[in-house]
């Protein structure tokens, strides 16, 4: 695996209807870097967003979808999210705060 740092892991937020449901809950989601695992994922959160605490990571990988355009085949790329659980006492991300 390429040396991946804390700043590469997570990609961007993820800004939909569930995932704003599930903020009231404390869990973020997030796209995160294809070969990130959860203990680096966690590490990232914490260190980005200060006054953290994470509680516990789930991941999922989404395939690319096959895409035509007449008879040329190809794929969109793969991509990963993470929904980060933070724990009670942790502070609440900040970039999530005015949506």
């Amino acid at each position: 695996m390429a040396n991946v740092q804390y700043y590469d892991v997570i990609l961007k937020p993820v800004v939909t209807e569930k995932s704003m449901s599930l903020m009231a809950e404390k869990k973020y989601t997030f796209l995160v870097h294809p070969e990130a695992n959860k203990t680096m994922i966690k590490e990232a959160v914490e260190k980005m967003f200060e006054g953290t605490k994470v509680a516990h990571v789930n991941t999922l990988n989404i395939p690319g979808k096959t895409k035509r355009r007449g008879r040329t085949v190809g794929k969109t790329a793969k991509t990963k999210k993470a929904i980060v659980q933070l724990t009670e006492e942790s502070k609440d991300i900040e970039i999530f705060a005015g949506l």
